[in-house]
């Protein structure tokens, strides 16, 4: 006979019930959130392989989820909005009811929004990405502190980029030694030496992590503007592609889509959802100013949109379609063809005629 379990996740112990496909509840209990408690859950109540386990989204729920798999049963992570709507009582909350209702859910298939459980070696490249991008964000941070401080101090036009060691070395050497000011600047470069060490470390590590996915890599980057940074998050981001139905789909999962409000004659679109990852979607932005360049063949998509929208706006068009494009290309196992954008390859000459001009002046 069928069976179905609902866990209700915390550090220490987690809440379970079983319940078989009549909805009579076989067992209830709690075990420690650990794999040994888990496998003596599967153990004791002889769970075959592949039972499905509902499981609620929060802080453990995919250390559970993963503790699960390797145990060869099926996990099934449900958010946790949605598991309180459809609770037969949602005035009534604790522990056992919850895995109740998770449960219950489960086997009456009510649940619509499954978060998906990404294999191990998507996880371990997920949090070196965003390790990575951290530290990036720590350099950043220092590197626009010591600008402000310059330009406080009258001497903006003293540094113009801090992305080197020489370039930092060249700026001590413009500033009189033994100030406040250059104490100050010494203690920003030495955070940003030491974030520079962790980004040179999460990057060694992700160059053993990203063989495995060598072929779906080199695809990526064949699109204009995509580097391996973006194209390793695009990666880590979407997991399997096969769980989208649509590029479209694809697009709301990372958020880079606009929010929607329409009601009878009136439909307005507002600002983005920004419900998936942001990380992503930043290095989407960031891919998609490499359009402004006359070299890439997203120029003229991206110049007729600067014309209509203005520059930001069509950075976040262009951001959206790249990608839809990214989808495409890991979901049909092809390489990016500039053919198949609408376009035409140069070179071409334009003629600019002008009624009137300015009068040039003889000397």
């Amino acid at each position: 006979m069928e069976t179905y379990v609902g866990l209700d996740v915390h550090s220490k112990k987690s809440v379970f019930v079983i319940s078989d496909a009549r909805g009579q509840v076989t067992a209830r209990g709690e075990v420690p959130t650990t794999p040994e408690g888990l496998g003596r859950l599967r153990t004791e109540y002889g769970l075959a392989a592949g039972t499905p386990i509902a499981l609620e989204t929060g802080t453990m729920a995919f250390y559970a989820a993963r503790a699960l798999q390797a145990l060869e049963l099926a996990p099934v992570v449900i958010d946790a909005h949605e598991v309180r709507l459809k609770a037969h009582r949602p005035m009534h909350k604790s522990d056992r009811r919850d895995a109740f209702e998770l449960c219950d859910g489960l086997r009456r298939d009510i649940y619509r929004t499954r978060v998906h459980v990404p294999p191990p070696a998507i996880v371990e490249l997920r949090e070196t990405v965003s390790r990575r991008r951290h530290f990036v964000r720590v350099q950043t941070a220092q590197v626009n502190a010591v600008k402000r401080l310059l330009r406080a101090h009258g001497s903006g036009q003293a540094c113009r980029t801090l992305t080197t060691d020489a370039a930092w070395t060249r700026l001590f050497g413009a500033l009189p030694a033994g100030t406040a000011l250059a104490d100050f600047i010494a203690d920003h470069h030495t955070v940003w030496r030491a974030a520079r060490a962790q980004v040179t470390r999460l990057e060694a590590r992700l160059v053993d992590q990203q063989r495995p996915l060598a072929a779906s890599l080199a695809r990526l980057q064949t699109v204009p503007g995509v580097g391996p940074i973006v194209a390793l998050t695009a990666l880590a981001v979407f997991s399997d592609v096969q769980r989208f139905p649509s590029a479209k789909h694809a697009a709301s999962y990372v958020g880079i889509v606009p929010t929607t409000h329409q009601s009878g004659s009136r439909d307005r679109h507002g600002p983005l959802t920004k419900r998936g990852s942001g990380e992503l979607r930043a290095m989407l932005c960031e891919a998609a100013h490499q359009a402004r360049h006359r070299t890439s063949p997203l120029h003229p998509y991206f110049t007729t949109l600067c014309a209509r929208q203005g520059y930001k706006r069509a950075v976040i068009a262009l951001a959206h379609r790249l990608c839809r494009i990214l989808f495409a290309l890991l979901r049909d196992g092809t390489d990016f063809d500039a053919r198949r954008l609408g376009i035409e390859e140069g070179p071409f000459t334009q003629t600019v005629t002008r009624r009137y001009r300015l009068k040039r002046l003889h000397r």
